[in-house]
C-alpha cells in the first residue's frame, strides 16, 4: 500500500510544478505585453524572463501563439467574472448598465489582455462547438441580460457585445473622447433597456 502512495505523491508534485510553470509562463507574458506589447512576447523573451529553457516553454505550449491563445483564453475567464459580479450586485433597473461599465472598466484596466482576447489572430474559435468554457462563460453572462427579451437573445447578446467592444475600441484607440464616456455608456444601455 505504502510502494504506490509514493509514485502518487510523486506524480502529483510533478503535475504540481508543471501547473506551476504553466501560470508564470501565461503571467510573464501578460507582464511583457502590458508593458512592452504584444510583439514583444517571445519565446526566447520569456524563456529569459522566467529562467526556463525555451525547450520546457515548448513542453507546455506548441507555438508562441499556443501562449498567446492560453493568455486570452485567461481574459476571457477573467471578464466573465467580472461580468457576473457586476450583474448579481446590480440594483434592480441598474443591471444592463453595471454589467456594460463593468466590461468597459475590464478593457480599460487590462489593455494588452483586451488585445489578446479580441485583436490579435489566435485560432480560438468562438461560437461553435469547440469553444472553450471561458469564453462560453463570458458569453453567458451577458446573455443572461436579455434572457426573456424575444425570441433570439443571442442575437441581442451579440449587438450588445459588438456596442461595447467597439466604445472600448474606440476608447482605447484614443478615437472616442475620455471626456464622454459617462454619456456615452448612459445613452448605449438606453438602447438595450427593457421593462422588467
Amino acid at each position: 500500500m505504502e510502494t504506490t502512495a509514493v509514485p502518487n505523491r510523486i506524480a502529483e508534485r510533478k503535475l504540481r510544478d508543471r501547473e506551476v510553470r504553466r501560470a508564470q509562463i501565461i503571467s510573464a507574458a501578460r507582464r511583457i505585453a502590458e508593458l512592452e506589447g504584444w510583439p514583444n512576447v517571445t519565446v526566447r523573451r520569456l524563456s529569459d524572463e522566467i529562467s526556463y529553457s525555451q525547450p520546457v516553454l515548448y513542453g507546455h505550449f506548441e507555438s508562441r501563439e499556443g501562449i498567446l491563445a492560453a493568455v486570452a483564453i485567461e481574459g476571457f475567464q477573467e471578464i466573465g467574472l467580472a461580468l457576473e459580479k457586476a450583474r448579481k450586485r446590480a440594483k434592480p433597473g441598474k443591471i444592463v448598465e453595471a454589467v456594460a461599465t463593468a466590461y468597459l472598466e475590464f478593457a480599460t484596466s487590462s489593455p494588452a489582455l483586451y488585445e489578446a482576447m479580441f485583436s490579435l489572430s489566435l485560432s480560438i474559435p468562438f461560437a461553435d462547438a469547440n469553444t472553450p468554457p471561458e469564453l462560453r462563460f463570458a458569453f453567458a453572462q451577458l446573455m443572461e441580460l436579455f434572457q426573456g427579451q424575444g425570441s433570439k437573445p443571442e442575437v441581442l447578446t451579440e449587438l450588445f457585445w459588438a456596442g461595447l467592444h467597439g466604445i472600448a475600441d474606440l476608447t482605447r484607440t484614443k478615437r472616442f473622447p475620455p471626456s464622454r464616456q459617462k454619456e456615452r455608456v448612459k445613452m448605449f444601455v438606453e438602447l438595450f433597456a427593457f421593462p422588467s
